[in-house]
């Protein structure tokens, strides 16, 4: 028997022989492959790059938010499958969020916050962790803190539906990025609603208590429906170019399926009015809640205190 105190491995054996190496990562993103690679990036001639760039920074954010309060839940879902599924669908917001935000910096580089001209930081990074609240275009419906897991449930099921009406009709877009991206994301939304559906049923079905906290969680979401479906002027120039979607031209298709699951819930909608802005101003002018400062704090700290952070 060899003597297990003497014995030396091999370096395959030695879980952190391959970090033991002179090569320099980037802390938050190594030398990924460009997100966009093999995709024509040419900006349609029907469109304003800087719309195009916009536009995507909206799409962007409601999924790189939404994915941030969703990996909240890693380790703290009622059980381990879910805790798997939810951490999955976190991933998958998280890759369109990437994809989005890349193609919004090809668009129009502008939009990217400058950093030193030696940041190894990739675009689609800098605009993740190097911009502040007020530059966010996402709804606040991503951006309300994580409550109990039928709110998390009720908020999945509203962002899914309507995303995925969305990511339906892109696929028809002139611009070639956003078709890609939209076909994989509708996809990936599909399940996320189906996983969600399911989920609202189950607890308006299951006892009196998971029941009243579904009834609390939508009516508390609820003020924050509307302002998936209305329209902002960049929208409305991204569709009228042929690149993007008026969110209004879906409120119909998505008010069916919500219909739907409503009825097979046995509840109704609630009675709450919509969350008002400041000046007619809400999340995607840059408006959002006090939730949105303290979610970026958090995910932004690491990179903005060592944004040379190598590995």
């Amino acid at each position: 028997m060899p003597d297990v105190h003497t014995h030396e491995p091999d370096d395959h054996d030695n879980a952190y022989s391959g970090l033991l190496v002179n090569d320099a990562h980037w802390a938050f993103g190594t030398d990924f492959e460009d997100p966009l690679a093999g995709v024509d990036t040419t900006v349609p001639s029907t469109v304003d790059p800087h719309v195009l760039a916009q536009y995507c920074v909206m799409l962007g954010d409601d999924a790189l938010i939404a994915s941030q309060r969703i990996s909240q839940w890693c380790s703290n879902a009622p059980d381990l499958e879910e805790d798997i599924a939810l951490a999955n669908i976190a991933l998958d917001l998280l890759g369109q969020a990437r994809l989005l935000l890349a193609r919004a910096a090809a668009a129009d580089p502008t939009v990217v916050p400058v950093l030193p001209a030696d940041s190894p930081v990739p675009d689609e990074d800098r605009l993740a962790f190097f911009r502040d609240d007020k530059d966010f275009r996402n709804v606040r419906l991503v951006e309300v803190p994580n409550g109990d897991f039928a709110e998390t449930i009720a908020r999945i099921l509203m962002l899914s539906t309507w995303r995925l009406a969305i990511m339906e009709r892109l696929r028809t877009s002139t611009d070639a990025v956003l078709v890609a991206v939209a076909a994989k994301g509708a996809k990936e939304l599909a399940y996320h609603r189906d996983f969600a559906g399911r989920w609202f049923v189950t607890l308006a079905h299951g006892t009196d208590e998971s029941r009243r906290r579904l009834t609390e969680a939508l009516a508390g979401l609820w003020p924050l429906w509307t302002e998936l479906t209305e329209t902002h002027p960049v929208e409305a120039a991204a569709a009228a170019a042929g690149v993007g979607v008026d969110p209004a031209t879906v409120a119909d298709d998505v008010d069916v399926v919500f219909e739907q699951v409503l009825a097979a819930a046995g509840m109704d909608r609630p009675p709450s009015r919509p969350l008002a802005g400041v000046q007619n101003r809400k999340g995607r002018d840059g408006l959002h809640t006090e939730a949105l400062s303290q979610l970026l704090a958090e995910m932004q700290v690491v990179a903005r205190a060592h944004p040379r952070g190598t590995w």
